[in-house]
């Protein structure tokens, strides 16, 4: 009754260790991606934020493009990224863009951050 089964050894071992692989670069990703992620999206709250403080305090655009200026190294966005304020009727409108590059081992990814937020209407006074 008792069969020799000395071909499937290591077996289960070698799964466990290709699970384990895959499941330590599916954690250091998104350790790497996550962060980046988030502060992208807190930014654009912020922005959001400053439209809307500029719209009902009759701010002038270019204010909220300073006031995002300042903000870059607490949010770790690039330096170089291009922020453009602008006014329609008497709505406050800032686009920002970047790209960061986030290093992987073997491969580095392009994140991109292009978005566009414009105050409340209700907040905005004729």
């Amino acid at each position: 009754m008792k069969q020799s089964r000395s071909n499937e050894r290591g077996g289960a071992t070698l799964k466990f260790v290709v699970v384990v692989a895959i499941l330590a670069c599916g954690a250091y990703a998104g350790y790497l991606y996550i962060p980046v992620a988030y502060h992208a999206y807190v930014f654009k709250d912020l922005m959001q934020h400053y439209a809307d403080v500029a719209a009902t305090q009759g701010y002038q655009p270019t204010w909220v493009s300073d006031q995002l200026t300042k903000s870059l190294g607490e949010y770790e966005i690039p330096s170089d990224a291009l922020i453009t304020p602008s006014q329609e009727e008497s709505r406050v409108q800032v686009r920002v863009q970047y790209t960061k590059a986030i290093e992987f081992p073997g491969y580095t990814y392009q994140y991109e951050f292009d978005d566009t937020v414009r105050s409340t209407a209700f907040l905005t006074f004729k």
